[in-house]
């Protein structure tokens, strides 16, 4: 472990996967509470056209994926609001139409469209000085406002009507939280990858679910446990020769396993000492 510091790229990629690790959960927490599970991944589908954007026009990708992602994130979430679009049809459109989008700029990118490999899996290697601080600055702001507001994101997600009642702002906070979850894509598509970044989004809330009873320790639990599996996925693909992106799911899925196996063992004991109170 203490040999990987020796390389500049490794500890480039572990300060991005802890980065990651962090503002994935920590809006996840927020779509899970929502049951928008799976708008990371239309979101994400949508950063690629922003990848492919960047590729043609020769900006970075990760700036005009970060744009082309809050556009989406802002479209889809109008749609909802003032559409006759539900949800899950608004979110079909943004995986077609990312994908669509995003092989065709890829085609007029001609040979630079090889580098998207590397967005769509991630890649440990490729995480460059300028990269990492443009990861870092959106990571903090994610992180900030999704612990900083998390009252107001809470009383949203739980129930909109309520909220509303009581004097909470719900559509600039339900667009804050699709922002955020569209930054939070951009943050981890280096490290994770486009296609499998809505996994670290809620696979780390789901174990945490299994563990907890609060929002507020599930949110934090969600967030440590997203840490670790970002940082132990990185190190492991390093070791064993793997992309880090599924790597890091995988870690991911073991952790919610094993927490599940935990959280049944638990009611078993429970169950057994009411029976035996009873008795």
């Amino acid at each position: 472990m203490i040999q990987l510091l020796d390389y500049d790229f490794m500890r480039r990629a572990l300060m991005a996967a802890v980065f990651t690790g962090l503002a994935a959960p920590a809006i996840g927490t927020f779509l899970v509470q929502r049951r928008l599970a799976l708008l990371g991944d239309g979101l994400g589908h949508v950063a690629l056209t922003g990848v492919a954007l960047g590729l043609v026009t020769g900006v970075a990708p990760i700036l005009t994926a970060v744009v082309v992602a809050v556009l989406g994130a802002v479209l889809i979430e109008l749609l909802r609001m003032y559409g006759r679009t539900s949800g899950d049809v608004a979110l079909a459109m943004l995986f077609y139409g990312g994908i669509a989008g995003g092989i065709l700029l890829a085609n007029l990118a001609d040979e630079r469209a090889t580098s998207l490999n590397g967005y769509l899996f991630g890649s440990i290697t490729t995480v460059s000085d300028s990269d990492l601080r443009l990861v870092a600055i959106l990571a903090v702001v994610v992180i900030a406002l999704a612990i900083g507001l998390s009252p107001q994101l809470f009383a949203v997600c739980q129930d909109e009507e309520h909220a509303r009642v009581s004097g909470v702002p719900v559509r600039a906070y339900s667009i804050l939280i699709a922002v955020l979850a569209a930054v939070t894509i951009t943050v981890a598509m280096r490290t994770v990858g486009l296609l499998l970044v809505s996994a670290l989004m809620i696979v780390p809330v789901a174990a945490s679910q299994q563990l907890t009873r609060s929002f507020r320790t599930t949110h934090l639990a969600a967030m440590v446990i997203g840490l670790l599996a970002a940082l132990g996925g990185v190190v492991t693909s390093y070791e064993i020769n793997t992309q880090p992106g599924p790597t890091i799911v995988m870690i991911a899925l073991a952790v919610f396993g094993l927490a599940a196996l935990v959280a049944a063992a638990a009611r078993r004991v429970r169950a057994h000492r009411r029976t035996a109170e009873i008795s």
